[in-house]
């Protein structure tokens, strides 16, 4: 499966639109680690532990959206687009992809 944020693939041209796949998902950050992140922001470090959470959610919603893709019969995914946004007090994390499904020639 073919994952891209270009609405084109070079030398590989698009036989059918299949409609829009999307992949999400959501992580929770538990206590530990959003207390860690607070007094590491404070002194100016990078919070690993977030950068971490975010790769995974990402890698998570990626999955997913290759798999709607594949629900769909594609050959691949163009146009995606990722989106990140905090769900309650910011306890939570959630990472949307979304594209366009198609069939190749």
């Amino acid at each position: 499966m073919i994952l891209t944020t270009t609405p084109t693939i070079e030398g590989r041209p698009i036989t059918g639109y299949l409609g829009i796949a999307s992949g999400e998902a959501v992580i929770g950050a538990n206590i530990f680690r959003d207390l860690f992140a607070a007094v590491r922001d404070v002194v100016g470090g990078r919070s690993g532990a977030y950068e971490r959470a975010f790769e995974e959610a990402r890698a998570a919603a990626f999955s997913e959206l290759a798999r709607s893709g594949e629900e769909l019969g594609a050959d691949a995914v163009v146009g995606i687009t990722v989106d990140y946004e905090s769900i309650g007090s910011g306890s939570m994390m959630m990472v949307t992809a979304t594209g366009t499904a198609v069939k190749l020639g």
